[in-house]
């Protein structure tokens, strides 16, 4: 039976306590925000915390700034749901909002956060890749101060990251959008909703002045590496050119070609690589295409 394992309850009253009793509990403890992939590994046994620190309720830990030609900032329990409805954050990131309308049911975006997606770590997460392109700093809070990073950094692999003993996530920092730049977002899974993606992928485009020169892009793939898997081939094969048929067809085999994937329950590794060329091609040309109208 799914029943939960006896254990210690924490419901700290700021940040600062939250740090406190997180540095005091140790590996012992785990943090709650969100809970959709926490309370299931606990049910399912995975993990047996002593004890449970609650921060779903901080709301110094909630919200979303988002000010003309300042960028934006989103704490890190901010609820998926919220980013997803955000009509600032739409304008400015559509392909942050797209991810997170495409991350679970209705049910669970409204309580999954944006930093649990981030912590749980896991390769098939979809936020992180559009954070990544975005260009994205996770900040992270502990008793000895804040830490900045960028997404590709704070995850190290499968449920693991960059946290210490005592720290948390405490909210993201994107950059405000460069002039003529575009980001898209695609993911594919073995059906049309609920389904843990078999392969999801972020390309963020800038064009010179000119609107048609590639100045700089990042593109990032998701599920096939143990972490977002930051191109170093694409950037180098477009910057300083115009997109042609040839180059998005140069720019998939690219793309397969730095893919490492692993064969599981969701898709062999060599399906996950032909996803991944036609998610190159198609999310490049859509983010050139979008950038020459920015």
């Amino acid at each position: 039976m799914n029943i939960l394992h006896e254990f210690e309850y924490f419901k700290p009253k700021s940040k600062e306590e939250a740090m406190e009793l997180g540095k005091k509990l140790g590996s012992k403890a785990k943090f709650l925000a969100g809970g959709t992939d926490l309370l299931i590994m606990m049910k399912e046994k995975m993990i047996k915390p002593d004890a449970i620190i609650d921060i779903s309720d901080l709301e110094e830990l909630k919200g979303i700034k988002c000010e003309e030609g300042k960028g934006a900032e989103i704490c890190a329990c901010t609820k998926i749901a919220d980013i997803e409805s955000s009509k600032e954050l739409k304008k400015k990131y559509p392909a942050l909002t797209y991810a997170a309308s495409q991350l679970g049911s209705n049910q669970v975006r409204v309580m999954a956060t944006l930093g649990g997606n981030s912590c749980h770590s896991s390769p098939a997460a979809e936020t992180p890749a559009p954070l990544s392109a975005l260009g994205a700093k996770v900040v992270v809070a502990g008793l000895d101060g804040e830490r900045e990073m960028s997404m590709e950094d704070f995850i190290h692999g499968n449920r693991k990251n960059d946290l210490k003993e005592g720290e948390i996530l405490y909210k993201f920092v994107l950059p405000e959008p460069a002039k003529h730049s575009a980001c898209r977002y695609g993911h594919i899974g073995l059906r049309n909703a609920m389904e843990i993606d078999c392969a999801n992928m972020a390309a963020n485009i800038e064009l010179e002045d000119d609107k048609e020169t590639i100045k700089n892009v990042k593109l990032v793939m998701g599920s096939v590496a143990i972490r977002p898997l930051v191109s170093q081939a694409i950037p180098s094969l477009l910057k300083g050119k115009k997109l042609t048929d040839d180059l998005i067809t140069k720019t998939g085999e690219a793309a397969q070609n730095e893919a490492k994937p692993i064969s599981d329950v969701r898709a062999s590794a060599e399906y996950r690589k032909d996803v991944i060329g036609a998610l190159a091609r198609r999310l490049v040309k859509e983010a050139y295409e979008a950038a020459k109208e920015a």
